[in-house]
């Protein structure tokens, strides 16, 4: 465990201590999570953040300033490094956020944090991930790495945060195409390898075809501006997600392009109230804080 640092979150009601701690440790390649642990009595909610980076690139410090926000107002985030593509094609990603999310319910009680409140929060090829982990916690493909300190953790989650996520790949990946994205389009088809893959592993399709799948509270943050995301991808989840019973609500930010959240301004500060706002309705405890 590597620590890096305790600070003070200005706008928050509580101390942050940050430090980085292995959670996996595969054929010499160690996988760290930052965690930001907000100082005071708990045990706070728990939440797992996936960075985004078009499944091949980022790292668990992208999105610092959001996690540490999140921390300051009493939630425990831990930020997680995970393999990416090429190298590692789908499924990888999910295996490592289905495998992180047992770690973290098995670690809770050292991070003061309670293993029955653990959340999700995915940016963009991130939130396409936590989305479909979510809906198949138990899928054993994803499930397929084993957790030797408690075999009995699952990987559902109780509620996600999705900014600007790629809950469609497979429109995505058609969208790259027309607009003439080739790097998105080329590293699309680098994690996933066939377009079926995409349509499989779609959040979207998998609602389509009517699988029975797990549903927590969704909310989703996207930009009118994203020329990542064109906004029928997120409408089209939304009504299907309602549509199978799942809670769902979507925030629209007019004029905002894709990443918005993570510069500073009025759209990341109304991004980190509303994701506040959500923790506390499905989270009594930090509300109550």
């Amino acid at each position: 465990m590597t620590e890096t640092a305790t600070n003070t979150d200005t706008e928050g009601r509580f101390d942050v201590r940050t430090w980085d701690v292995e959670y996996r440790n595969i054929d010499e390649e160690h996988l760290m999570a930052r965690v930001y642990q907000p100082q005071g009595v708990g045990p706070f909610p728990l939440l797992l953040e996936v960075h985004g980076g078009v499944w091949t690139g980022g790292d668990r410090k992208r999105n610092e300033s959001i996690d540490h926000s999140l921390a300051g107002s009493g939630i425990v985030v831990a930020a997680i490094d995970f393999r990416l593509a090429p190298q590692y094609p789908y499924p990888a990603q999910v295996v490592y956020v289905n495998y992180a999310t047992r770690w973290l319910k098995a670690h809770a009680g050292e991070l003061n944090a309670d293993r029955d409140s653990v959340g999700a929060l995915g940016f963009s090829s991130g939130g396409h991930t936590v989305v479909l982990s979510a809906m198949r916690p138990r899928d054993a493909r994803y499930s397929a790495l084993p957790l030797e300190e408690d075999p009995n953790a699952d990987a559902t989650l109780g509620y996600i945060l999705a900014l600007f996520p790629v809950l469609d790949p497979y429109a995505r990946y058609l969208y790259a195409q027309e607009r003439g994205l080739e790097r998105l389009a080329t590293l699309t088809e680098g994690y996933f390898l066939t377009e079926e893959c995409m349509r499989e592993s779609s959040p979207q399709f998998i609602l389509e075809r009517g699988e029975t799948v797990q549903k927590p509270p969704i909310l989703v943050l996207q930009g009118t501006a994203d020329d990542n995301i064109p906004e029928d991808i997120p409408r089209r989840f939304v009504a299907a997600y309602r549509s199978a019973g799942g809670p769902v609500e979507i925030e629209w930010f007019p004029g905002a392009p894709h990443g918005f959240a993570r510069a500073p301004g009025a759209d990341a500060d109304r991004a980190l109230a509303l994701m506040k706002d959500f923790v506390g309705r499905h989270v009594p405890a930090y509300a109550a804080r």
